[in-house]
């Protein structure tokens, strides 16, 4: 783009120059000359922005030559000007533009001052935004959507949606685009409550007014619903849209995702396929989401087939989840092969592999794949470290966790709540409890339940029955209505054979109405999820599981395994016991593995709580009887089980 400046002998530039005519065909009119110059100058497009040549000047070169009388001021000039401080993202330059059009007869131009509130909004100025804002005497539908959308898109929910009934009240009516932005900012509130509450009074007006079949407010809408969980809702309405989109198919596949449900987000992936709706990045990444909470990695691997079918590129967001979904899964290895195919690598996809390492207790590698990150300029977050620091806590990496934490402040990142819990699990699981409650003393920050859970969780598995109740009442104190610490203390005290006090600890949580989460695992077979609880008696092939567990159980026992009951935590004789632990949920989905999964694969089984000591030694055991790798997650991380050995180092 050009502009024609006016002749320094006495005409204003009118119009483009011929050669600019020719290239752009258009012409623009800046002043009322009533033809070119040919004396005149030319101002390209990437000149707009040029500084003032001289210290006096307004900043810009193009704003000094309108107060030189050398160009006319006029509308398009300075849209051209702010948009293009949008683009580039200068408020600054920004700023020079509004003051200058403050003292120009576009001062009141409503137009004018919609572009530089966009230009404000666009750039996250939302302060200086809110400012002129407010200062405008008159105010359109564009003024109020545009501010509604700032604060819906820079995570100020509330603001958002107490603009819009002093809109109303001064009688200017939404449109779609207002509302798609109220919706957004009503499913963006902290809690379920506040959404569901804002959220269906937005949907009664726009029922009210004819907007609910709109196909953008509609998707907006449905989002909102399944952000607050209220699928039911979120279905319903889905099925009455008349006209759908990708952002509709989106919204309800990633509300199922959301919510864990792997079977019908896949389903509704389907059935979009099918409508001839081509899925997004988002698409798949909602879905490869959903994969990686259960651990489906045959659905996962489905859907990335299909991505590779479509001819799509694996980049940054979806690739990330791809990568995290392979991770969470328990393979690594393909998590590494996505890593490498990635068209682009930012610091999240660096932070997805050190989560991978971490989950699956690769410390060491951790520790190498921050190095190669810092070697080719990749600068870390605070993400980069928790994971980090996390992998040296899972691999026992005492110095090193030490060395990173303090490293943090040469990269000016402030250690979280986050990054002091890793510390305290660390000296914790080192057998340093002492220096752990040193540590949680002389924090800058106020411990919270999760530090003293933290260090409660260590004196578990280091059986420190006196410091461990002592970290259970401070957790009791900060977050009395965790029903974790009263169990982990339940377990300290049984595993010691302390009955009268684990008799204690139950009525305390019996009073408290706290409830301990049933222990339940889960296998996939043939694209299809079982699920076991402990002792379960619904599978319908429950009776040959039994039996093969029980073939399982002979032949580990004749090499040296011993039923460890210290795990059981109820009184009772040792045959008891050991029938206790006979039909734990991961022994019982590792039976119907063996049973139904192709002989050689690896069995891939994950579990909602900790894996108990004597399932760890048993399936090590087995590992080794029927020469298979044998992976489970838990809570915790992975264990890769192969060969009578696990890859934790039974450090876990």
């Amino acid at each position: 783009m050009v502009m024609k400046l006016k002749s320094r002998v006495a005409y204003a530039a009118s119009r483009f120059s011929t050669s600019a005519v020719a290239s752009t065909h258009q012409q623009i009119p800046w002043a009322s000359s009533p033809s070119p110059s040919p004396s005149s100058c030319i101002i390209q497009d990437n000149e707009l922005l040029r500084k003032s040549l001289y210290p006096s000047g307004t900043g810009l070169h193009v704003l000094d030559l309108l107060d030189q009388g050398s160009l006319e001021p006029h509308r398009t000039l300075y849209h051209l000007l702010l948009k293009k401080c949008t683009r580039l993202r200068k408020p600054k330059l920004g700023k020079i533009v509004h003051a200058h059009i403050l003292n120009s007869v576009f001062r009141h131009d409503l137009v004018i001052l919609n572009t530089i509130l966009g230009m404000y909004t666009k750039c996250g100025c939302l302060d200086d935004a809110r400012n002129l804002f407010d200062q405008m005497p008159l105010k359109d539908v564009v003024t109020w959507t545009t501010m509604i959308t700032a604060y819906s898109q820079h995570d100020h929910p509330l603001h958002a949606l107490l603009l819009f009934p002093h809109m109303l009240s001064l009688g200017i009516l939404p449109n779609q685009f207002t509302l798609s932005s109220l919706f957004k900012a009503s499913a963006a509130l902290p809690n379920t409550p506040h959404i569901h509450f804002h959220g269906t009074q937005l949907h009664a007006y726009c029922f009210k007014c004819g907007f609910d079949s709109n196909v953008y407010v509609g998707s907006s809408l449905l989002d909102m619903y399944a952000r607050c969980g209220c699928m039911d809702e979120a279905r319903l309405f889905f099925g009455a849209l008349h006209t759908k989109n990708e952002v509709s198919w989106n919204a309800l596949i990633a509300g199922h995702a959301r919510k864990g449900q792997v079977d019908h987000a896949l389903w509704l992936f389907w059935k979009m396929l099918r409508q001839d709706f081509q899925p997004t990045h988002f698409t798949f990444s909602s879905i490869f989401g959903a994969c990686a909470s259960t651990g489906s990695l045959e659905q996962g691997k489905w859907v990335h087939a299909h991505v590779i079918k479509s001819g799509g590129e694996i980049a940054a967001f979806m690739g990330n989840t791809l990568l995290y979904m392979y991770a969470k899964s328990g393979s690594i290895q393909d998590a590494k092969k996505i890593f490498d195919r990635l068209v682009k690598r930012d610091v999240v996809s660096w932070n997805s592999m050190l989560t991978a390492f971490a989950q699956h207790g690769l410390g060491k590698e951790a520790v190498q794949w921050f190095q190669e990150m810092l070697r080719i300029g990749v600068v870390p977050n605070d993400i980069t470290f928790l994971c980090l620091l996390t992998a040296c806590s899972r691999a026992g990496l005492l110095d090193q966790g030490q060395y990173y934490f303090k490293l943090m402040r040469n990269y000016n990142i402030e250690p979280q709540i986050s990054h002091y819990v890793t510390i305290v699990d660390l000296f914790g699981r080192a057998g340093l409890l002492d220096e752990a409650k040193r540590f949680i003393r002389e924090m800058p920050i106020k411990p919270t339940a999760a530090v003293w859970g933290a260090l409660l969780g260590a004196c578990r598995m280091h059986k420190n029955m006196e410091l461990g109740a002592y970290a259970a009442e401070r957790v009791f104190e900060l977050d009395p209505h965790d029903s974790g610490p009263l169990v982990l203390l339940s377990n300290i005290y049984s595993s010691s054979g302390r009955w009268s006090d684990v008799a204690e600890v139950r009525k305390l949580m019996k009073e408290r109405g706290v409830k301990k989460e049933p222990a339940c695992s889960w296998v996939e077979i043939e694209n299809t999820v079982h699920v076991f609880m402990a002792n379960d008696v619904t599978h319908p092939q429950i009776e040959e599981i039994r039996k093969m567990w029980e073939e399982i159980s002979m032949r580990i026992k004749e090499i040296g395994y011993v039923p460890d009951t210290s795990h059981v935590l109820f009184y009772m004789d040792q045959q008891e016991r050991e029938l206790k632990l006979q039909y734990h949920s991961e022994k019982l989905a590792l039976a119907f593995a063996l049973l139904y999964s192709p002989p050689g694969s690896t069995i891939r089984i994950k579990k909602n709580i900790r894996v108990c000591g004597d399932c760890h030694s048993a399936i090590k055991f087995v590992s080794q009887v029927v020469r298979r790798e044998i992976v489970v997650r838990d809570t915790n991380r992975f264990h890769h089980f192969y060969d009578g050995s696990c890859s934790c180092g039974d450090y876990w």
